[in-house]
């Protein structure tokens, strides 16, 4: 279902028009797709951030004078320190149609101890229905062992959704961490090392001294 977002035209342009939208806590975006012209959007910004949080939320436009247009979040850009939101790009998409969106894959289950999964695509990308776009493909690793490889076109599916992602890539693996193993090897060899040195250097000593 769509959330709806009474919105504006944005008539001023420029940095220091999108500094005053921003300080009055909306968020200037653009509306573009279907061959339309790109249509320059003020959002409010509490409710946009709230939206946001799902990427591929479906929203209901409601424009001055009536009209209302359905929507997908293209693009998010943030400030890079206060991580707020500073421009959305939107694109339109209509009832029936089918759109690529990118979905995040989320892991369920535990892989049988020590061995841990590890997830080497965040997302993979469908083309799903507009109207029901998937928020997030979950991928169970219950009592899966060391050498597991789970790869795109071995994934579940959402219902309605196809994959448009390459069939052979990676998404899970899992594997035993054996980096432990390895710093302590390291430290070992690096002990015998400085033992090594620290005998040499004793050595060249009394030879100084006897000389």
């Amino acid at each position: 279902m769509a959330e709806k977002l009474n919105i504006e035209l944005r008539e001023e342009f420029g940095k220091g028009a999108a500094r005053r939208i921003r300080r009055e806590d909306k968020i200037p975006a653009v509306l573009y797709g279907h061959g339309e012209d790109p249509t320059h959007l003020v959002l409010p910004g509490h409710e946009t951030a709230l939206l946001a949080r799902n990427p591929n939320a479906l929203i209901e436009l409601a424009l001055p004078g009536g009209e209302t247009k359905l929507a997908l979040i293209k693009d998010i850009q943030r400030h890079p320190l206060k991580r707020l939101i500073t421009h959305l790009d939107l694109i339109v998409v209509r009832r029936g149609e089918k759109v690529e969106v990118d979905i995040p894959v989320v892991l369920t289950g535990e892989p049988v101890p020590p061995a841990i999964a590890v997830v080497d695509a965040q997302t993979l990308t469908l083309s799903a229905d507009a109207m029901n776009v998937p928020e997030q493909i979950e991928v169970d690793v219950e009592g899966t062992e060391e050498g597991y490889q789970l790869f795109a076109g071995d994934v579940t599916l959402p219902a309605g959704s196809n994959l448009v992602t390459d069939a052979e890539l990676l998404v899970v693996a899992v594997s035993i961490p054996r980096v432990e193993e390895e710093t302590e090897d390291e430290d070992a060899e690096g002990t015998e090392g400085e033992e090594s040195e620290g005998a040499e250097g004793e050595e060249s000593e009394e030879a100084s001294e006897e000389e």
